[in-house]
């Protein structure tokens, strides 16, 4: 199984008028999702879940990753992705599909992380806005910043 983890591009600030889950991203958030799908469509990622925070931000990024990497799967928004959000049940979730399945999953840094840590059994590195680690079989393969001219090779043991 291959699972991308990808946090969110950046949103506006939460004021007193904008609650946090209603937060949604800026020009520049816009500009960085869209980067970071047409990254990961180089990068042979044809996922065949995209599942998302129902926060609006995760939203509007799986909306814009999708397009990049020309996918017309719907997007499900589940709750266990929000920031304070249940990743064993995620991972659950993850190991109720085939073996074959890539699924990308677009939240927020402190769920994502501990979905990362089940999925690979080692503490994964915080994920800065709109950076995408790849997961295979259980392995950190790469992450890729929006911004990045090629995936970082993850250090792995051998």
């Amino acid at each position: 199984m291959q699972v991308f983890l990808i946090r969110h591009a950046e949103a506006v600030p939460e004021t007193a008028a904008l609650a946090d889950p209603l937060r949604h991203l800026t020009a520049g958030g816009r500009a960085q999702a869209t980067a970071i799908g047409d990254r990961l469509r180089w990068h042979d990622c044809t996922p065949t879940q995209i599942w998302a925070s129902p926060l609006v931000r995760a939203i509007q990024t799986a909306e814009l990753l999708a397009a990049g990497v020309e996918s017309t799967l719907p997007i499900e928004a589940l709750p266990a992705l929000a920031p304070d959000g249940d990743p064993r049940a995620m991972t659950a979730a993850l190991d109720a599909l085939a073996s074959d399945a890539i699924v990308m999953l677009v939240g927020h840094g402190p769920c994502l992380t501990r979905i990362g840590a089940l999925l690979t059994g080692r503490e994964l590195a915080y994920l800065r806005r709109a950076e995408a680690v790849r997961i295979v079989d259980g392995v950190e393969r790469w992450r890729f910043a929006w911004d990045g001219d090629a995936p970082v090779i993850s250090a792995r043991d051998t």
